[in-house]
């Protein structure tokens, strides 16, 4: 509705003079550039955080730190290549798979709730 308003505006209602017009098209504008701020700052900033964090982790990565991997595999880090991790996942268990599917490191807290839950 609001813009049926606008358009008829400039149709019929810009009679003689061309800086009216410029300016009407400028407020037009103003919505979307707010809502291209609220997407940045509820979207894209927070991805970005995201992604450097993520980051930082991925390159902190050292043998003996307890990850748990995008698939929700939990594992120790017993090797690390360029590209690539090797995990063991039980005694005699070891996985190999990429870097970037380490989702998290394995805090206390993790290891005290699932043994809550196993007994």
């Amino acid at each position: 509705m609001v813009m049926q308003s606008v358009v008829m505006a400039q149709l019929f209602g810009g009679g003689g003079t061309g800086g009216g017009s410029t300016a009407s098209t400028l407020l037009s504008l103003i919505p979307f550039a707010l809502i291209f701020v609220i997407f940045y700052f509820l979207v894209i900033l927070p991805q970005q955080k995201r992604s450097k964090q993520q980051k930082a982790l991925l390159e902190a990565l050292k043998k003996g730190d307890k990850v748990v991997t995008s698939s929700g595999i939990w594992g120790t880090v017993t090797n690390l290549g360029k590209e690539t991790v090797t995990l063991q996942i039980a005694d005699s268990t070891k996985i190999r798979m990429q870097r970037d599917q380490i989702a998290r490191l394995r805090g206390g807290d993790d290891e005290e709730k699932d043994k809550d839950k196993d007994s």
